[in-house]
C-alpha cells in the first residue's frame, strides 16, 4: 500500500506567530504606523476645524475671493483632502501588501498567495 500525502501534508499550515515575530514584519508594522497615524492626526484636525471654527469663532466669516467666504473654501478644501488622502492611502497600501506579500512567500516555501 503506498502512502499518498495529503494536501495538508504538501503545505504545511502557516505559523502565523512566526510571521509575527519576524524582523521583516516588524518593520512593515512599523513602516505603516508612521505613514498611518500622521495622516489619519491630520486628518482628524482639518477635518474638525471647519466645525470648531465655524461654531466658536467668526474667521470664517470673512470675505476670501469676492463674496466668497472662508468658511466655503475650507468646506470645499476638505473634499479635496478627503480624495487627496485615500489616493496616498491607495498608492501605500499597495506597497504595503506587496511587502506582506514577500513575507508570506518566505513562510509558504517560497509561494506567495
Amino acid at each position: 500500500m503506498s502512502q499518498v500525502k495529503s494536501k495538508s501534508d504538501a503545505n504545511p499550515p502557516l505559523q502565523y506567530s512566526q510571521v509575527e515575530e519576524s524582523t521583516k514584519f516588524k518593520e512593515l508594522m512599523q513602516e505603516k504606523k508612521r505613514f498611518i497615524i500622521p495622516l489619519t492626526v491630520f486628518f482628524l484636525l482639518f477635518y474638525f476645524s471647519l466645525p470648531i471654527l465655524a461654531s466658536y469663532t467668526t474667521i470664517l466669516n470673512n470675505p476670501a475671493i469676492g463674496s466668497i467666504t472662508w468658511v466655503w473654501i475650507l468646506a470645499i478644501a476638505q473634499f479635496v483632502m478627503t480624495w487627496t488622502l485615500c489616493i496616498l492611502y491607495v498608492k501605500k497600501a499597495a506597497r504595503f501588501d506587496q511587502k506582506a506579500d514577500e513575507i508570506l512567500s518566505e513562510y509558504k516555501g517560497g509561494r506567495s498567495k
